[in-house]
């Protein structure tokens, strides 16, 4: 099968997911092509089943912001045409899904008919989509979809409960390729992060209010007035200057370590001890995931899909959002005692497991076929 697949190119989990996705649908013979502004950061070699086509987006003065969606539109018509694309998958609903629409009517014109199936994603629909704004084009564009998938049983009910959507919506969970894991790398790369006696806490985002930035920093705060311990900060956003601040006023700067964006996520999980995720929402929690397939355990908030991925009291804990005296007690329940930390490690990898791509892939090939009878 031919299949397109639009999506972001950068660190954030919807990019990530597409990608990956892509790379192992061509590993099952699928001849997959990226559409998209810029090459994705995890699309790191191409082969014969993957392809990139970037979309340029003509500067023009009278435009006061650039129209990337028409743009997006038809360089869709554009390549669908020149390689016999048969199959859209686009992720992220704003602007992907509508864009892909649009490309959908034009290629109708021509006589060519190609099914849409859109990836709804979190923030497309928690916080973007259902701005007074956007909301109604996004229900447009979720309901001319052919086949719509979230990445989590609570984003399907958030998009029920926010849109009018007449479409039936399948649940498929984000995923991690368990056979790139456990890697294995030399004890010389944790001494960079951490002396021998320290624990490593990491947190991984994107450094928006939602990520709750200043209570990963408190969190951590607690924890090493009990404990010798380094927190690993990694990623960008608007959060990071006000994070970097506090721990100045907290008298810690020397215990955090802000790494900016890495393309070293593996290496620094495989020595980290615990991760920090106290979200306001998550749609999934791909962070968490991605750490606990390294065998790391995590402490989270108990919102949105985060307690699909996260199992209270064996991959971590879950505590109520912003209740840092209960996350820290439950990071030291983990911490303290060096067997109690071996076992959480060893079940949250167990737990990462049963969101294997191979487990997952064949259900969305399942809904590309589904896609085909709905043209």
């Amino acid at each position: 099968m031919k299949i397109a697949i639009v999506c972001y190119p950068t660190f954030g989990g919807s990019g990530v997911v597409a990608t990956e996705l892509g790379l192992a649908l061509a590993s099952r013979g699928h001849e997959i092509h990226f559409i998209t502004y810029k090459q994705p950061v995890r699309l790191a070699l191409l082969n014969q089943h993957v392809y990139f086509h970037e979309v340029h987006v003509p500067n023009y003065a009278l435009f006061h912001y650039q129209p990337y969606e028409l743009a997006l539109s038809s360089k869709l018509v554009d390549m669908v045409k020149l390689h016999g694309i048969e199959l859209l998958h686009v992720h992220y609903a704003i602007p992907h899904a509508y864009a892909g629409y649009m490309a959908k009517k034009m290629l109708e014109e021509e006589g060519i008919y190609i099914p849409m199936v859109t990836t709804l994603h979190g923030t497309d629909i928690t916080l973007v989509g259902s701005h007074p704004f956007y909301k109604p084009a996004v229900t447009f564009s979720i309901n001319k979809s052919d086949v719509v998938t979230s990445v989590s049983q609570s984003l399907k009910e958030d998009t029920l409960r926010l849109f009018s959507i007449k479409k039936d919506i399948a649940v498929i969970p984000n995923f991690i390729d368990a056979s790139q894991y456990p890697k294995q790398f030399s004890d010389c790369h944790r001494s960079m992060m951490a002396g021998d006696n320290e624990r490593i806490i990491t947190h991984i985002s994107n450094f928006r209010k939602v990520k709750r930035i200043k209570d990963v920093i408190h969190i951590f705060n607690r924890i090493q007035q009990s404990m010798s311990a380094k927190l690993i900060m990694v990623g960008e956003g608007p959060e990071k200057e006000h994070a970097e601040y506090l721990c100045e006023q907290l008298g810690i700067t020397d215990k955090v370590l802000f790494l900016g964006n890495s393309n070293e996520i593996d290496r620094i999980l495989h020595f980290s001890d615990l991760f920090l995720l106290p979200s306001e929402t998550e749609s999934f929690g791909l962070a968490a995931l991605e750490a606990m397939i390294n065998g790391v355990p995590v402490i989270s908030s108990n919102t949105g899909g985060i307690p699909e991925v996260n199992v209270h009291g064996y991959s971590g804990y879950l505590s109520n959002v912003g209740d840092i005296e209960d996350m820290a007690a439950n990071a030291l329940t983990i911490l303290k005692d060096e067997s109690v930390l071996n076992i959480f490690k060893k079940q949250a990898y167990k737990a990462a497991l049963k969101f294997d791509i191979q487990a997952v892939v064949p259900f969305y090939e399942a809904v590309y076929q589904k896609a085909f009878t709905s043209v």
